[in-house]
């Protein structure tokens, strides 16, 4: 993928939605998850060819979104901490979301749907299996009713987390075509 003006303006649009959903959604515990970031990992799997730099964009995203949370949460304008302990589990599992998308290149919508939904899935139930497993988690037994009431717990979050790559997907994808193809298509190849 060569890197030109329009890529860069594309990929500045991704990371600012991405803040500011973030932003916008995160502290309201009805929308936490509705966030662009699976989508965008999903996205760069399905899309660029190199696999090692289709690393780099929900990477990037993630990351400026997660410093911004933070000089955000520094200056007393937002209510948690952008920066945690255990952060870099959150960048492997959205890393997985990217490895999803390897796996649904396609040029059909079925796959777009497909993979707006098994990463979404992938996501919350690995990141909810770590959260039950964790030892610094006292929240939940460590058995499989306790795993299961940690699943029951995070099922708002899953649901806008699949609310949100169902509708950023596509719009990524259209996005994409058409300010680096000029074409305006919701499609991958």
């Amino acid at each position: 993928m060569k890197i030109n003006g329009r890529l860069l303006i594309f990929t500045g649009i991704l990371i600012a939605l991405a803040v500011i959903c973030k932003c916008i959604f995160g502290p309201d515990l009805d929308w936490s998850g509705f966030s662009p970031v699976i989508a965008i990992a999903l996205f760069s799997g399905m899309i660029i060819k190199e696999r090692n730099a289709s690393f780099l964009l929900p990477l990037l995203a993630l990351f400026i979104s997660d410093v911004a949370i933070h000089v955000l949460y520094k200056m007393h304008l937002f209510p948690y901490s952008g920066m945690y302990h255990g952060q870099w589990k959150n960048y492997l599992i959205i890393l997985s979301c990217t490895l999803i998308g390897w796996g649904f290149k396609g040029r059909n919508y079925l796959t777009i749907i497909l993979g707006a939904i098994a990463a979404p899935t992938a996501y919350f139930l690995i990141s909810n299996f770590m959260v039950w497993q964790a030892v610094t988690e006292a929240i939940y037994p460590k058995n499989f009713g306790g795993l299961m009431m940690c699943y029951e717990a995070a099922l708002p979050f899953y649901r806008n987390s699949v609310v949100a790559t169902i509708l950023f997907l596509p719009a990524i994808l259209f996005l994409y075509n058409y300010l680096v193809r000029n074409k305006a298509v919701v499609r991958l190849g």
